[in-house]
């Protein structure tokens, strides 16, 4: 890992840059140089080289980048280069989606346990994992070392949950409940609202609505002046 801490933001853009990265080795790419991997990713190009700069050095003048190797790098850095033991807590239909993904597995994470509260679901069996009771937690974690928990359940429930998580340990705790947690320093919390994520591309998709409206009023208007202007 880098001796300094990486700013907030270049974090979040790092493992964007590894997905352009990993396809691109996909695809046989073995060099790539800063603007083709800007562009892969949707940043630019001086942005990219910033971030990739609190990493180290490891683009060569006149190369650029070995993908594999920068590959390696990144996720070395954001820890990808390890298991890490992850709890899916709430069951529901967005629970089953999460258990079922096998994006998890493929970049360093495990899914040790699924729990629920709702007794009516405890032992079935979910991509390979028994659904277990939320009063198992403790034990989970102590068994597994786990470090990430995951809050799919609904709102109401989400605050408990979280709080529970942190008493047992749990100090990373990625969100998917609608609601804000309140939590202690040193927990980090992730969140991801699906339905605000969705409202925002209504937004931007009223705004395309109106621009492509504007240039037809515009017309209409010019046509009322000059038959206005023609009596």
């Amino acid at each position: 890992m880098s001796a300094t801490r990486i700013p907030e933001a270049t974090v979040a853009r790092l493992p964007v840059y590894l997905r352009a990265l990993n396809a691109m080795s996909e695809a046989g790419t073995t060099t790539c140089s800063s603007l083709e991997l800007a562009t892969a990713a949707g940043v630019n190009s001086a942005k990219l080289r910033k971030d990739l700069s609190h990493l180290g050095s490891y683009g060569t003048r006149g190369v650029g980048y070995d993908v594999d190797y920068l590959r390696y790098q990144i996720s070395r850095e954001i820890g990808l280069t390890q298991d890490w033991p992850v709890v899916v807590v709430g069951i529901g239909n967005l629970g089953h989606a999460l258990a079922n993904y096998s994006g998890f597995s493929s970049r360093g994470f495990r899914t040790v346990a699924l729990l629920d509260a709702d007794g009516s679901r405890q032992g079935e069996v979910v991509a390979g994992l028994e659904i277990r009771s939320f009063d198992d937690l403790e034990e989970v974690v102590a068994e597994h070392g786990v470090g990430i928990g995951v809050i799919a359940t609904p709102a109401v429930a989400a605050q408990d949950v979280a709080d529970r998580m942190v008493a047992v340990g749990i100090r990373s705790i990625l969100n998917f409940a609608p609601t804000i947690l309140t939590l202690p320093e040193g927990v980090d919390v992730r969140r991801v609202d699906l339905s605000s994520e969705l409202q925002i591309l209504a937004y931007h998709e009223q705004r395309k609505a109106s621009a492509a409206s504007a240039p037809a009023i515009v017309v209409e208007q010019v046509a009322r002046t000059a038959a206005g202007g023609a009596r």
